[in-house]
């Protein structure tokens, strides 16, 4: 059996995009940062979210059925560190940036360089987390930036990408997997 602190210090090695994980509903406005985000198929567009289940958010999140997660930039390592320091409150943390509510009932960031706003379908438990699996709903295309990633306990800003993208604050719905793609060569959702 692997040692725990040696599976640590592999899993930080592991880059991840960083995001911001926010939900609203019956049980309220919450958000937190979070890394264990992953595609799970592009049809029916879904994704899962792993979650400790002794983080506020779990229950938050059980209780409301719905989330957004946020993609974060480059430039957003602050907003990350907010939305993780345990010490700032729920009104402080969305205070420190602009957001917006998408159809879902969701909190989406304007400034993020996407947004996808997520129904729980259903929950699986595995150690001290649960994997959230989500159906996307809608996405929502922010400008194309440099990205954010968290490897080896630290975050770190990737180069801004080149080349031909989504035009920023393209939205789709799930009528079709990440929205109406007429073509197969287009390069995003129209």
């Amino acid at each position: 059996m692997v040692e725990q602190q040696n599976f640590r210090a592999a899993m930080a090695r592991l880059g991840a995009a960083v995001n911001i994980i926010a939900t609203d509903g019956p049980a309220g406005r919450h958000g937190m940062t979070a890394s264990a985000i992953c595609s799970v198929s592009d049809a029916p567009a879904s994704l899962l979210a792993c979650i400790n289940r002794s983080a506020r958010m779990h229950h938050v999140l059980s209780e409301n059925r719905r989330l957004s997660v946020n993609v974060l930039s480059g430039e957003q390592s602050r907003l990350a560190t907010i939305f993780a320091d345990k010490n700032v409150t729920m009104g402080e943390r969305f205070a420190a940036c602009d957001w917006s509510d998408l159809e879902l009932g969701v909190p989406a960031l304007d400034s993020a360089l996407v947004t996808f706003a997520c129904s729980i379908r259903s929950t699986q438990d595995m150690g001290s987390h649960s994997v959230f699996l989500c159906s996307v709903e809608q996405v929502v295309l922010g400008d194309a930036n440099a990205g954010l990633i968290y490897f080896e306990r630290n975050f770190h800003q990737l180069p801004k990408p080149s080349g031909p993208g989504c035009p920023a604050g393209q939205s789709s719905s799930s009528a079709s997997p990440l929205g109406a793609r007429a073509q197969e060569d287009q390069p995003c959702p129209r």
